[in-house]
């Protein structure tokens, strides 16, 4: 539930908790309303948290498997109970309707599964024979995964719980000490995390999450002590990262502005009717706050006039209101200043001869579901991510002229493409500069146990359970001698 009471929230230095000197609120972008008062830790206390972390690094790494996959289960099985109290707080912090809310946890909770999984499974080290070569006789190389060091885990505001969850699971599965920054805006689902890891007996040390101010985050970012930095975020923050830090090892999930492809074999009512409600809900969805959410519609001339219409009664459909209202699907963008960046963007979309087809107001921090035709190659709206319940449509002519148009961007995270012909399906996969094609769906899609990332500003590494735990570890090679092979 929110968290209403007069004591702040505290948080997590070194599996302890902890307070700190200051405090902040936490409202909801909804109606204001007070969702939680949080304790700001001292530089003191963040100092104790790497510390610790550097003290920890060896023997975490040899922590048991069993002991890691235990741990990761008991957050998977605490967050399975406590499933409505968490989709409530994320929320009421966050503006996700209740509906998506919920969802979040069932996804955490399966990126906790899946570390669970990995963790008993990982680093048991590949065999081989070296004697391919005269000079190999009799030797035998072993690799095995071993930590880069302590990683530095800063999440987003969009999902406040999944994805601390994508920063934190891999780490404790891989054995590597993590230090997790929630967003600022939405600490408390990620605070929620340290509550269920103090149940475990995981060693003092090998995790900390500390609501660290933004203003604070790059004395962190610079910090030598902590080698590995994984940010989910915008394309210039994450790349000013990259530029600061050059020799540490940084994964980088940026943004994007999702396309949806229609192809002219994916030509029945049915098929049109499915897409039509695909596009409308993953368009607007989170607010439309998702970097895999629909952005661009690129559908087929001999469709176009068809689908339109269809997009945009799917889109008017959307019921928007209070996000804890169990029939809502689009709240509240997460702050009444990023609707008005939105706002203006349309604004400026529609003054460069845009045709708004429906949507296009706004309501304190709330944007109406929006979608707009023509829209002109430079205007922001067409370069930019919007991360709001913002798409456009375009006409085009023929497979080679959408995936052309997929690729004009200087994004590359996931591409939806509508088609029952598995040989374009094929072709999109080798044509599209992307990090995922998602056929005959939307390009929202995504399984948190799958390799997740994009080409071009989209970033660069890989998150999903198995893919950030080869981002936090290096291989390290045995060679065995005198072998009898």
């Amino acid at each position: 539930m929110p968290n209403n009471a007069a004591a702040p929230t505290a948080f997590w230095v070194a599996g302890r908790e902890a307070a700190g000197d200051t405090t902040f609120d936490v409202t909801s972008p909804w109606d204001g309303r007070l969702v939680g008062t949080v304790s700001v830790p001292t530089e003191e206390q963040v100092e104790e948290a790497i510390a610790a972390a550097l003290a920890v690094q060896d023997e975490f790494a040899a922590t048991p498997a069993h002991v890691r996959a235990a741990a990761l289960s008991h957050v998977e099985h605490r967050l399975v109970e406590r499933t409505e109290e968490i989709a409530q707080l994320i929320s009421a912090e966050n503006g996700k309707p209740i509906k998506w809310a919920r969802g979040e946890v069932g996804r955490a909770v399966s990126v906790f599964r899946f570390a669970a999984e990995e963790a008993r499974r990982f680093n048991g080290g590949e065999a081989q024979r070296l004697d391919t070569d005269g000079g190999g006789a009799g030797r035998l190389a072993l690799t095995r995964r071993f930590p880069r060091g302590t990683v530095l885990g800063i999440a987003p505001f969009n999902f406040p719980l999944n994805l601390c969850a994508h920063k934190v699971a891999p780490a404790i599965a891989a054995g590597v000490p993590i230090f997790l920054k929630p967003a600022p805006a939405t600490p408390l689902s990620g605070l929620i995390l340290g509550e269920l890891l103090a149940e475990t007996d995981l060693p003092a040390g090998s995790w900390s999450i500390l609501p660290v101010p933004n203003d604070r985050m790059a004395a962190l970012v610079q910090d030598e002590r902590l080698p590995v930095i994984s940010f989910t975020g915008s394309e210039k923050v994450g790349y000013d990262i990259l530029d600061s830090v050059p020799r540490k090892h940084c994964t980088l999930e940026l943004g994007g502005n999702g396309a949806a492809v229609i192809l002219g074999d994916y030509a029945s009512e049915a098929d049109l009717d499915w897409a039509a409600q695909r596009i409308a809900t993953f368009s607007n969805y989170q607010g439309g706050q998702s970097c895999i959410s629909v952005q661009r519609v690129i559908a087929d001339a001999q469709l176009y006039d068809r689908l339109v219409p269809k997009i945009v009664a799917a889109v008017e459909a959307q019921v928007t209101g209070d996000p804890s209202d169990a029939v809502t699907e689009v709240g509240p963008l997460v702050s009444e200043a990023a609707a008005e960046r939105v706002e203006a963007w349309v604004d400026e979309a529609v003054a460069s001869g845009a045709k708004l087809l429906t949507g296009g107001k706004r309501e304190g921090a709330s944007y109406a579901p929006t979608v707009l035709a023509e829209l002109p190659a430079d205007t922001t709206l067409a370069c930019e991510e919007v991360f709001g319940p913002v798409l456009s449509v375009a006409k085009v002519d023929g497979e080679a002229a959408a995936f052309a148009a997929v690729n004009d961007s200087k994004y590359g995270l996931q591409a939806g493409v509508f088609t029952h012909d598995v040989q374009a399906a094929f072709r999109a996969h080798r044509a599209l500069e992307v990090g995922g094609v998602i056929i005959g769906d939307v390009p929202s899609y995504r399984a948190d146990q799958m390799p997740y990332g994009g080409a071009k500003l989209s970033g660069v590494g890989r998150e999903g359970v198995r893919y950030a735990m080869d981002d936090y570890t290096y291989e390290r090679v045995l060679v065995l001698t005198g072998i009898d092979l």
